[in-house]
């Protein structure tokens, strides 16, 4: 049996190695980016370990995979339907960087409320001077908006707590019973939007998420309000964040994601009141290694016949 690493950015495979040796499975690594690429490389593999690369139905047609593992929780890289057609697993790894999600969030949002990133380069200019950051307002009793409520939103509304903020949440998919018993409120899109002084962004990224984070949004939200966004690029209209920034019509915003990544126009990130991170919200060094095992080992288990552990689809 044979495993083929689509592509990567680690410096080396040394866990996958480790565990496929165990496993007595070939593992391979490219660095395919294109479904013609993932193709030609998956010629002759059991299995896929992805993490960026695209993974459509030319690929599914082409092979005899039987899985499909996805280093991370987003899987719209892959395309899930196909997989499911063809009879393969989709694997992901859902629970593995809550607490670094969650925290980055926070990290993002805190350093927007105060300035953080502003006074640090003045500082460094040489200039010491609290006013350059005028106005910063208290952060406990304000109101923060949570768009989707998985597990890292939930960890967050943990985290809330400790700063006294009130919390509303929206999604969908949530009944307002589970939203109150983590002690939120459940709201309509367009509440939470008029409600929140921040607004974190945990969506996954589908076509009804696909910018709805646009220009109509940023009218509906207060002019001091602050975005948050580490959850996937897309859920967000970079075009029209960066005109309600530009245009006073939202405060600030903290960006951890991008539709593009690296991003070609850097425009954003030239802003006063934008706070920006190169996607390493799921980042630590215990993430890193829980990640790559996780989803090495379901991949293995599923070659041998165990039961998926983190499926992402359901195969008759």
């Amino acid at each position: 049996m044979k495993v083929v690493v689509t592509d990567y950015d680690f410096p080396d495979l040394s866990i996958e190695r480790e565990l496929a040796e165990e496993a007595g499975v070939e593992l391979e690594a490219a660095q395919a980016k294109s479904p013609d690429e993932v193709a030609a490389a998956a010629e002759g593999a059991d299995a896929l370990l992805v993490q960026y690369a695209r993974v459509d139905e030319s690929v599914f047609e082409s092979t005899d995979l039987r899985a499909v593992g996805r280093y991370g929780i987003g899987v719209d890289s892959v395309d899930v339907e196909a997989a499911t057609e063809h009879g393969v697993s989709v694997l992901n790894v859902p629970a593995y960087c809550i607490d670094e999600v969650s925290t980055h969030a926070f990290s993002l949002l805190l350093a927007c409320v105060r300035n953080v990133a502003r006074y640090d380069r003045e500082i460094r200019d040489g200039t010491w001077d609290w006013t350059v950051g005028k106005p910063i307002r208290r952060f406990a009793g304000r109101t923060l908006g949570l768009a989707g409520f998985g597990k890292i939103p939930r960890a967050v509304t943990e985290k809330a707590r400790a700063f006294d903020l009130d919390v509303v949440v929206y999604d969908p998919y949530v009944d307002a019973e589970d939203v109150e018993s983590h002690g939120a409120e459940k709201v309509e899109f367009e509440e939470l939007l008029e409600r929140s002084d921040f607004v974190s962004v945990h969506a996954p990224l589908t076509e009804e998420t696909e910018r709805m984070f646009d220009a109509d949004a940023f009218d509906a939200m207060d002019d001091a309000a602050i975005l948050v966004n580490t959850a996937r690029g897309s859920v967000v209209d970079v075009d029209d964040l960066y005109d309600a920034l530009t245009g006073g019509r939202i405060g600030g915003a903290g960006i951890d994601v991008m539709p593009t990544e690296p991003p070609e126009d850097r425009s954003l990130f030239e802003l006063e009141n934008v706070v920006a991170t190169p996607h390493v919200s799921w980042y630590s060094e215990d993430s890193y290694e829980e990640l790559r095992r996780t989803v090495t080992s379901d991949v293995l288990g599923v070659l041998h016949g165990d039961e998926p552990q983190n499926p992402v689809n359901e195969l008759d």
